[in-house]
């Protein structure tokens, strides 16, 4: 960029010229084609595309002017940890994906016509769009800077630009705004490199980034409006707390106001505090009488929270208003829309409150009560539960967090409780067993209970007779990492097909395999979806990516889905998909691009990160952490969508809801309104269970630190809360699932609430195959309409040993979409995919109507042998209306990365025939990466 001016004087001359010029060209087209005509650099974020630099620079997705005929190149930096793209349709310019924060890409072309320029990615378009237009000339670029007047009172110029030194013509309220925040130099505020740009020699600040947390009001005098137009200059944060205000005298009416501009929470250079200048209209308000306020709500600190540090752009600046008889332009101007302004501290109004008191607290819709279950001394930092097959709950206590203590030597605990008479009180607590290191994750079944306490997944036997252990634990699998100890192994939950699945984060590192396995037999692992067979005791990695997973559940048609934090924070989990990572590279290296979120939005506010948006976000939904994932499958009487998934928001102090709506070969979700308040600063609600009746149970790590510190000291180590979410029409019921028979589980397939559902199945899987229930389950497949239904029936004669192939093989013929899906994925589990399933699937491949079937099919071709793929893959990339699917081009990539491997010239010879446009971009690199790989 040039930026070329001419100042005359400082104060003293009326009329300063500035020329701009965004690609320091002239009008006349370069006669060497391979020089750049025009250059234009974006800061691309999910609010829009920023202009860096020249004419363009702050400008919120600009216009990018050309002369017909030049060679442009924009450059695009990302400015968060996510990924953005460039469009031009017309004009065949699509750049690279730039996927970490800092990633620059870029794309040159020649400016034949105009046209929209976007973001790509979905959901991306609607705030990162904006105009690529052909013009006649750029070199009228040239503009007049108008230094205007100071408004006066009588006859005598007021002090708005504090050029005498003091804070004359002020009135100053609180601590911010003293005769020292009136300054010439900005060491005593700023680093001592910045370069302010101030008007003249003094401006006015509440502190800049040294005294951030004093806070008060700058007012001026009253004073005429005379002039159509004024302008001042502005520096500070992002924050609705820190504001400039100009104000009508008549009312109090506030008709302006803007922040500062600095949107990123550390220094970065000397442009970010630099003031930049503001217009405002003043011709409705001409003849009246005005004054400014400079507002500072602001201390940059959020009390209690030891990990997150000051924001020390919590100030104002404030300099030279002046009125002008034209509207000014200047190529740096700063306007309200150019940034998103983070709202004030959420209001809540508790904290540290008794669990009788916590309750309370707790806000929930008409009908619904909330009741403390348990507090402490009874429970205490509870970080797993699990529900048995009467309805009690199994809880562990982690006292061991958040360092791991020497073998031998754990604290954590699992407890039993249980309520006897109804009144929503666990009023039965045993010990089940002590000693514990590490605890994480729990799950019951199969005579004993699941335990994941990294570096081990553990089995303890049951005696049922007396809630005891019958033995040792047994280490199934060691291997697990916890290096980060709040992203080990965690949110255990029984899948339909009968595995017990889990998640894993993204900063732990994990080589997991049986005790005594060699490395071979080991799989790295870092973040995630896994699942363990109980009894045929295989382990696998389900799906990789994410960041620090903390729930997973699954909907109506099993499809299982998990919530996460920090980056957007709901997945829909296919099998062997790799996923948007909050940081570190895919194990594949020849992954390229990865399955980003479903949902359509975030649940913080602000483009400063996710982090910014805590303690900020109520009306988005309240922070980045998110856990506890639960489809509520219970009573209908609750009102709520079947197909909507709950999380709590840890930051938010909230039960979020996103709605699931099928798009494509998957889903889509949007945001709903919040379900439960916890209304309490300390609340950390980590997981729920639905009981026999229908209600919900909840766990509360209640805690005044939100986030994890590998220093013991900053967690409270004696609270811990349960709280049970009742609906009005809810009945308490005792109930035995295992004292069934076998036929009575069977027709628990049909409840409407998925705690019988689930717990009958794995009590089914327990007992083994059995004629009678598979006779029994096959007549609920038949003659039940319900698609739910349908799929209970088919899950439940999977784990029974119901489903030979034959069967399976005419499933692949269902009319209904998801039984021919599941029935790709269970054909495919063993991954010993036979020729006839293997036929099947290329015909399906090739005419299956159904995106969804077809993405189970992508996913079902990396658990097939490399020489079964090449049809089934190659039909795949042939459906046009794929190209652009959430899943299916990523998915079959996965598939067809190995085989570019095996046989290049095949594997060219089908994605040059290919409908997705990546696939031979992606074979390409492949070879070129593999080459390269190998001549090192």
């Amino acid at each position: 960029m040039c930026l070329q001016f001419l100042r005359k004087g400082l104060l003293g001359a009326c009329v300063v010229a500035i020329v701009l010029s965004a690609g320091c060209t002239s009008n006349e087209k370069s006669e060497d084609s391979q020089s750049i005509d025009r250059e234009y650099v974006l800061n691309s974020k999910m609010i829009g595309y920023t202009g860096v630099g020249g004419d363009i620079d702050g400008k919120m997705n600009p216009t990018l002017k050309a002369l017909k005929g030049e060679r442009v190149k924009v450059t695009l930096v990302n400015g968060e940890l996510m990924a953005h793209d460039f469009i031009i349709d017309k004009l065949g310019v699509k750049s690279d994906n730039v996927l970490e924060e800092g990633d620059t890409t870029s794309v040159i072309f020649i400016a034949n016509e105009s046209d929209e320029y976007y973001c790509s990615i979905p959901g991306h378009r609607a705030t990162m769009s904006g105009r690529f237009e052909i013009v006649e000339s750029i070199g009228g670029n040239d503009f007049v800077y108008d230094v205007g007047v100071s408004p006066r009172k009588n006859g005598r110029p007021l002090n708005l630009g504090f050029e005498r030194g003091s804070l004359q013509d002020w009135k100053a309220s609180g601590n911010a705004f003293t005769a020292k925040s009136v300054t010439f130099d900005a060491a005593p505020w700023y680093p001592d490199s910045v370069l302010l740009g101030q008007g003249g020699d003094y401006y006015v600040t509440s502190g800049g980034i040294t005294n951030y947390q004093a806070k008060g009001t700058l007012t001026s005098e009253t004073f005429d409006i005379t002039h159509p137009f004024a302008s001042f200059k502005v520096s500070g944060g992002a924050l609705a707390g820190v504001r400039v205000e100009l104000v009508l005298a008549e009312n109090d009416e506030v008709f302006f106001k803007i922040t500062g501009h600095v949107n990123e929470g550390r220094f970065k250079g000397s442009s970010q505090v630099a003031f930049r200048p503001v217009v405002v209209d003043l011709t409705p308000y001409q003849g009246k009488q005005m004054f400014i306020r400079i507002v500072d709500e602001e201390t940059g600190q959020v009390p209690d929270i030891a990990y997150i540090g000051d924001n020390i752009w919590a100030h104002i600046a404030f300099d030279d208003f002046r009125f002008h008889d034209i509207r000014p332009t200047y190529p740096n101007e700063f306007k309200p829309d150019d940034v998103v302004i983070l709202p004030p501290l959420d209001p809540v109004e508790n904290s540290g409150l008794s669990g009788p008191d916590a309750a309370k607290a707790v806000i929930v819709p008409d009908g619904f009560s909330v009741t403390l279950a348990a507090s402490e001394p009874d429970i205490v930092r509870p970080i797993a539960f699990a529900m048995d097959d009467r309805g009690r709950l199994w809880v562990v206590e982690a006292h061991t967090y958040p360092v791991r203590a020497e073998e031998g030597k754990g604290q954590d605990r699992i407890l039993i409780f249980e309520d006897t008479d109804g009144n929503g009180t666990l009023d039965s607590r045993k010990v089940f067993m002590e000693g514990l290191n590490m605890v994480s994750g729990i799950e019951l079944g199969f005579g004993g209970v699941w335990i994941g306490a990294a570096p081990y997944l553990m089995y303890i036997p049951v005696d049922a007779s007396g809630d005891k252990p019958a033995g040792e634990p047994k280490i199934l699998l060691d291997g697990w990492g916890y290096q980060d100890t709040h992203e080990t192994l965690n949110s255990f939950r029984w899948g339909p097909d009968g595995w017990l699945y889990g998640t894993h984060g993204v900063f732990t590192h994990s080589n997991v395999g049986k005790p005594g396995a060699p490395e071979s037999e080991r799989q790295p692992f870092n973040a995630g979806v896994w699942r363990y067979h109980p009894t045929r005791h295989i382990f696998e990695v389900f799906a990789h990516g994410t960041s620090n997973p903390w729930g997973i559940d699954f909907n109506d048609v099993g499809q299982p889905f998990i919530t996460v934090c920090v980056i957007p924070h709901l997945f829909h989990v296919i099998p062997g998909a790799r996923y948007h990572r909050q940081g570190g590279k895919h194990f594949n290296p020849y992954t390229y691009n990865d399955i980003k979120t479903i949902a359509d939005h975030v649940h913080w506010l602000g483009d400063r990160g996710p982090h910014a948006g805590n303690f900020r976000s109520a009306a988005a939904g309240g922070g980045h952490a998110h856990v506890g994932a639960v489809f509520y499958l219970g009573n209908a009487h609750w009102g709520l969508d079947r197909d909507a998934i709950m999380m709590n928001n840890i930051h938010g102090y909230r039960v979020n809801v996103d709605h699931i709506k099928r798009s494509g070969s998957g889903y889509t979700a949007s945001h709903g309104k919040d379900f439960v308040n916890a209304n309490d600063f300390w609340s950390q609600w980590i997981n729920f269970q639905i009981d026999p009746a229908g209600s919900m149970f909840v766990i509360d790590w209640y805690d005044k630190n939100q986030c994890h510190s590998p220093n013991p000291d900053v967690h409270n180590k004696t609270l811990g809360r349960i709280f049970k979410i009742t609906h009005q029409q809810d009945k308490w019921v005792q109930v035995n699932l295992a004292s069934k028979t076998s036929l009575e589980l069977v027709e628990l397939q049909l409840h409407e609430n998925d705690f019988y559902v689930r717990h009958a199945r794995r009590l089914l899987q327990e007992r083994g195959a059995d004629k009678q229930v598979h006779d029994a389950l096959w007549k609920i497949f038949n003659d039940n309409p319900e698609i739910p239904r349908k799929l209970r029936a088919l899950w439940a004669l999977h784990v029974t040993d119901g489903l030979p192939e034959s069967r399976l093989l005419e499933l692949l013929g269902h009319q209904d979409e998801y039984v021919r899906s599941w029935a790709i994925q269970l054909l495919a589990e063993r991954k010993a995919v036979s020729a006839e399933a293997q036929k099947k699937f290329e015909s399906m491949a090739k005419n299956d109507q159904s995106a969804f079937v077809r993405l189970h099919l992508a996913a079902a071709s990396q658990r097939m042998e490399l020489d079964q793929r090449w049809t089934l893959l190659s039909n795949l990339a042939n459906w046009a209306e794929d190209a652009e699917d959430h899943n299916i081009p990523l998915m079959v990539w996965y598939g067809f990365e190995p085989l570019v491997g095996v046989d290049a010239n095949r594997a060219l010879d089908i994605a040059k025939k290919s409908k997705f446009p990546h696939l031979l971009e992606y074979a390409n690199r492949r070879i070129a990466d593999a080459n390269e790989h190998a001549n090192h």
